[in-house]
């Protein structure tokens, strides 16, 4: 040991495989799958692939960005389970705005219970836009959910009916003006239906049509019949403080953690976020802060999750190179360059039982402190 500093060995490969295949069990909007890792020694990082961006839907990419964040939450997650502490770093390099995250296998650790939990929630997670029960969900468990999205540095809150309402009314003239747009429902019929894929909308995942006419769901294509959904439902917004790439994906890391909360206490969830995909109308979602999320939740049936690309199909096999200012070079050419965002990115250590402190990622001579999570500032422990 030089200098008095202990080497960190290298994942195997075969945790490497297991944890990319538990980032890419990530949701993402529509189901786009908009990621690409590249594995370099002990680090691994997180692209955006802009090929698979909704130009209609999301042409600043924010929903994109928030879907890196919550494949980055479950690469944490499974690093962890795998006992190492992920050393992770967000927009790393201002000028490859495509560079999500770069995330560094740390020192040996013990998994914390919560970890567990949440790792065994992952595979299932799956949305679910069919009608659920009518019993409430009880303000304990509502409470878990606020408090993982507070550990990842965003604000959840609980509609209350006069809320409730507003968004469900904004919803709906969301709905409207979209279903407006051409371009709109051929960006839809692109991730929708279809043919065998192991991405997009699958046909049994469509909503079946709400009899009483008060739930705006999205049509994705043909119904399956219909049914009456749960009223009033529930409905929970999530917000941050500022509304740039980085914040996107510190959302989307917060959204997932929420979700597998959710899912560990046997709940369901699908989101409703028309209304947020019109600027004008997500300014009022918003309140205080920047909607970035709103998601019914309920006690549902067992939904059935969609499918997700191999491996092959979303990792850098290393012979790519570089191009300025982007990212892996894709297998067939393709996607635009994306608006370069805020290139906000710090250091933060994901610990089983200890909090988040800023260490130095080429040494990690720093030992981790005792004390509140609200003090992490990029990542968020799991204990």
């Amino acid at each position: 040991m030089a200098g008095g500093v202990r080497r960190i060995p290298r994942l195997s490969a075969e945790v490497v495989a297991e944890c990319l295949r538990t980032a890419t069990a990530a949701p993402s909007i529509h189901n786009t799958q908009p990621w690409l890792f590249r594995v370099r020694g002990r680090e691994i990082e997180v692209w955006a692939d802009r090929r698979r961006q909704l130009s209609v839907l999301d042409p600043d990419g924010r929903q994109m960005f928030i879907s890196l964040g919550a494949a980055i939450f479950n690469l944490r997650v499974a690093m962890l389970t795998h006992g190492r502490i992920p050393v992770l770093h967000l927009l790393p390099e201002p000028g490859s705005p495509e560079l999500a995250a770069r995330i560094q296998a740390g020192p040996t650790t013990a998994p914390s219970a919560t970890a567990a939990v949440l790792a065994a929630a992952i595979p299932r997670r799956h949305t679910n836009r069919r009608p659920f029960q009518a019993a409430a969900v009880p303000w304990p468990v509502l409470d878990d959910l606020i408090s993982a999205a507070a550990a990842e540095g965003s604000r959840l809150t609980v509609a209350d009916p006069i809320v409730r309402d507003a968004i469900l009314s904004l919803t709906s003239v969301g709905d409207e003006l979209l279903n407006r747009s051409p371009a709109y429902h051929a960006e839809l019929a692109a991730w929708a239906g279809g043919g065998p894929r192991r991405d997009g909308i699958p046909a049994y995942a469509f909503p079946p049509q709400d009899t009483t006419g008060r739930l705006p769901l999205r049509r994705f294509g043909p119904s399956s019949g219909s049914d009456a959904f749960e009223r009033p439902p529930t409905l929970v917004r999530l917000t941050t403080s500022g509304d740039m790439p980085y914040d996107w994906i510190r959302a989307g890391q917060a959204i997932q953690r929420v979700l597998l909360t959710a899912t560990a206490r046997r709940l369901d969830a699908s989101p409703i976020n028309q209304a947020l995909e019109v600027a004008e109308l997500r300014r009022l979602v918003g309140g205080q802060g920047h909607a970035q999320m709103v998601l019914r939740i309920g006690y549902g049936e067992p939904s059935r999750g969609t499918l997700r690309r191999a491996l092959v199909d979303v990792l850098d096999d290393g012979e790519w190179s570089r191009r300025a200012g982007g990212g892996p070079r894709p297998r067939d050419e393709g996607g635009r360059r994306g608006r370069r965002g805020r290139p906000r990115s710090s250091l933060a250590v994901l610990s089983a039982d200890a909090v988040d402190n800023a260490v130095d990622s080429e040494s990690l001579q720093t030992g981790l402190d005792h004390g509140s999570v609200s003090r992490c500032h990029d990542g968020g422990r799991i204990a």
